[in-house]
């Protein structure tokens, strides 16, 4: 008995210590993140471990995907005071449920092989219903299967089936996708193919054109193939994997007997290796005019790059509908001597025009707020 009481009083000192190294530990990081003037960040949530894509469901619930925690989360600030003061666990024992999306009080989850849904889940956070599953005909290849899921305009779930593979021509059609199906997983179609891993994407505002994001082969060298934002436009497009990579470069290995006019070339050229993953087009009024419309990029950054380089949100700005020029907005994750203190993976616009950034290195979610003057 003595020996128990040792131990828990042991267990209630620790764990707040711990709380506060984690929470010193994130303010460090705070301190070496770069943002525009006027811009602040901080720390939305923590204690999300592998924290990966968000959606934003009522009353201001954020739910949150992961990859290999395998679990479900959703936080959300009750008091307003602009930290998350609940955290619920929605799912547990999932496969890589990364794609979350949330429409008329339902969650919706892309797993790798599956879609499954929550009803009304916002009003039994604590103690969240069975899914339903809506479809289940994806491939369970774990390789790229990782999934972003989004409701289009057309109220239509979008989502992507990645290459089973780092450069391969796959057997089967449903391979190297952009999808397309109903709410109740009827009306399954393939819209585009030659999509080698697209983790994000978003629709235009002004023009209500799809943009994802498609992360390039590896091996081909510190600096090749560049990584690709891309417009879909129409039904049976070609985005050029295996055969062709960022519109111009032939594969070395596949690319016999294609020619890369055949496919669809990229609308804008990230740089090798930084792994864009979720998009946002900014749509809110907290921010200065100049950001409206814009695109935000997580760059979760390089993996196996000599120099590391990614790590970072840019903004793609946009004229007439077409991306025209790459910025850094917020960086310093990687630090000068290369050491990666987070991955930032998907960007999330809250009602009052706030982002939030989910980060799967460090399991925390930031809030960029603007509070310069607007002039």
């Amino acid at each position: 008995m003595h020996i128990i009481k040792v131990i828990l009083l042991a267990l209630f000192v620790i764990s707040p210590c711990l709380a506060f190294a984690q929470q010193s530990s994130h303010q460090d990081i705070l301190k070496q993140l770069h943002l525009p003037t006027g811009f602040t960040v901080s720390i939305f949530a923590d204690n999300l471990p592998n924290a990966r894509s968000l959606a934003l469901g009522d009353n201001g619930i954020v739910f949150v995907g992961t990859g290999s925690e395998s679990s479900v989360y959703a936080v959300q600030d009750n008091n307003s005071d602009g930290i998350a003061d609940a955290r619920y666990v929605i799912a547990n024992h999932l496969y890589m449920p990364n794609g979350v999306a949330y429409q008329d009080g339902s969650l919706y989850v892309a797993e790798v092989n599956r879609i499954i849904r929550f009803d009304h889940i916002t009003q039994q956070l604590d103690n969240p219903p069975k899914p339903v599953v809506i479809y289940d005909q994806f491939p369970s290849d774990q390789h790229h299967g990782w999934k972003y899921l989004r409701f289009g305009p057309d109220n239509k779930l979008y989502t992507s089936v990645g290459a089973p593979c780092n450069i391969c021509e796959p057997e089967k059609a449903i391979y190297s996708s952009l999808t397309r199906l109903n709410a109740d997983g009827t009306g399954f179609e393939i819209l585009a193919r030659g999509i080698r891993s697209s983790v994000g994407f978003d629709w235009q505002p002004e023009t209500g054109t799809l943009f994802f994001s498609d992360n390039g082969r590896d091996y081909l060298g510190d600096d090749l193939p560049p990584d690709e934002l891309n417009q879909w436009t129409a039904t049976g497009e070609h985005f050029g994997f295996p055969y062709c990579h960022g519109g111009d470069i032939p594969d070395p290995e596949l690319a016999s007997g294609k020619k890369c006019r055949q496919f669809t070339a990229p609308a804008w050229k990230f740089k090798a290796h930084i792994a864009p993953l979720g998009l946002h087009f900014y749509r809110g009024k907290q921010f200065p005019g100049e950001f409206k419309n814009q695109l935000f990029v997580a760059e979760h950054g390089s993996w196996n790059r000599s120099d590391p380089q990614g790590y970072r949100i840019a903004l793609i700005k946009f004229n007439q509908g077409k991306p025209v020029s790459e910025q850094v907005f917020i960086d310093g994750w990687l630090t000068k001597e290369g050491k990666v203190l987070g991955r930032p993976v998907d960007v999330l616009e809250m009602p009052n025009g706030s982002l939030l950034i989910s980060d799967d290195k460090l399991g925390v979610i930031y809030k960029v707020e603007y509070k310069g003057n607007h002039g």
